[in-house]
């Protein structure tokens, strides 16, 4: 009878242990949002949530006091500094570009929005830093999204309208469209 329970249970069991690696590894790496993101990704680059580890002497790279803000994702998701995915979620679920195209959909499959209280993880006061965290001036360090927002806003600027045909009281209004256009939401 024992034997039973246990051979009923071990679909159950080769399933969790053959999909705990994947479930364990959402983080596909700073260079999969370089793809979709060129601005945002260089302008990471030059900051230096890019280079965190590399400050750390040889014996601090070896202190999870200090990785767990200079690298959080190494040892859990082999990903080394603060990377994009450090601060917006694991980008397994959300990275698919039907699913970027919709925020809503993005911020369901794991996309976060960070915010001051996630910043304040690792920049609080037992960080040993001499100057006390800032946000907003820390935040405009940081800066990598302002670029692309603004190619996004002359993107859609330049982008046709289509006009409404004039129409009386009477009659329902008639789009009269000849190509394909995107119709942009206010």
């Amino acid at each position: 009878m024992l034997r039973d329970k246990a051979m009923r249970s071990l679909p159950f069991l080769l399933v969790l242990v053959v999909s705990a690696p994947v479930w364990a590894h959402d983080f596909l790496g700073s260079e999969s949002c370089q793809a979709c993101h060129p601005d945002a990704w260089a302008a990471w680059q030059a900051t230096s949530h890019a280079r965190s580890r590399d400050v750390l002497s040889a014996q601090q790279q070896k202190d999870m006091r200090c990785l767990s803000c200079h690298s959080p994702n190494q040892v859990d998701q082999k990903v080394a500094h603060v990377a994009c995915e450090t601060c917006h979620g694991g980008g397994q679920f959300y990275s698919l570009n039907y699913v970027m195209k919709d925020a809503d959909l993005a911020r369901l499959t794991g996309l976060v929005d960070p915010g001051e209280k996630s910043c304040r993880a690792c920049h609080d006061g037992s960080s040993p830093s001499i100057k006390p965290f800032d946000f907003a001036a820390k935040l405009k360090a940081i800066d990598h999204w302002t670029v692309e927002r603004n190619k996004k806003k002359e993107k859609a600027a330049l982008a046709p309208t289509v006009p409404l045909a004039p129409s009386s009281p009477a009659a329902p209004a008639v789009v009269a469209v000849t190509k394909p256009t995107k119709l942009q939401q206010p």
